[in-house]
């Protein structure tokens, strides 16, 4: 079982943070599947129903995501959080758009419950998972980046052994991310300030069922 590990300093500086890790094994990754696009569609209609875009900001999942990016010197309104950029645009009458079986499957947790949730393929992780300050001279190979870019010191990012696999909490690394060749799957739920450990396993309990459905795939038990 994969764990994650938190650097003293961070952990000083952030008491409150809860971060959980679960493991899932035997998954098999498509790129599309159509009853995950129908079940999709009844998620966002029953969002469109729940929530108004104009309100998002103030839910309370959001409001402590917001709060944790002005504490690392982060525009919210620019970078949004992960679960309410989500949000958003399946407000704004999006669709997410369709990556692969699993990330998909994982999207819609997301956007449902407003925590940022990165997954990494098991098999590219070297070593443990840490969660710290970058460092000066590191550099991070983020999904969708032409190229890797220098990190200025200071900000939160996972690490294992030898690369950056994610910047917490909003973006995972093209060397580490879900393919369809992906067997086994790294889940972090990336908690800040505000937001219950309690709550996190509720979301991972919730993600865990949309994977295995759609994935199938058995979770890993510490």
């Amino acid at each position: 079982m994969m764990r994650l590990y938190i650097e003293k300093k961070l952990q000083e500086d952030f008491p409150e943070i809860s971060v959980l890790v679960r493991e899932i094994t035997g998954v098999l990754v498509k790129n599309r599947d159509e009853q995950l696009e129908i079940f999709k569609q009844k998620v966002f209609d029953r969002l469109r129903k729940t929530y108004f875009i104009e309100d998002v900001k103030n839910l309370p999942v959001i409001r402590q995501y917001r709060s944790f990016y002005w504490r690392l010197g982060i525009d919210p309104t620019k970078t949004r959080p992960a679960g309410e950029a989500l949000l958003r645009r399946i407000l704004l009458g999006k669709d997410l758009p369709t990556i692969n079986t699993l990330v998909d499957a994982y999207n819609l947790a997301s956007a449902e419950t407003g925590v940022a949730i990165s997954a990494l393929d098991r098999e590219k992780i070297k070593g443990e998972l840490v969660l710290r300050y970058s460092r000066v001279g590191e550099l991070f190979f983020g999904m969708g980046m032409p190229a890797s870019i220098l990190l200025d010191e200071g900000r939160p990012i996972i690490c294992d052994d030898e690369k950056v696999v994610a910047l917490y909490p909003y973006r995972d690394s093209e060397l580490t991310k879900i393919t369809e060749e992906t067997t086994k799957a790294v889940l972090i739920f990336c908690g800040v300030p505000g937001i219950e450990n309690r709550f996190l396993q509720e979301v991972a309990e919730k993600t865990i069922t949309y994977i295995k459905r759609f994935c199938g795939g058995e979770e890993i038990q510490q």
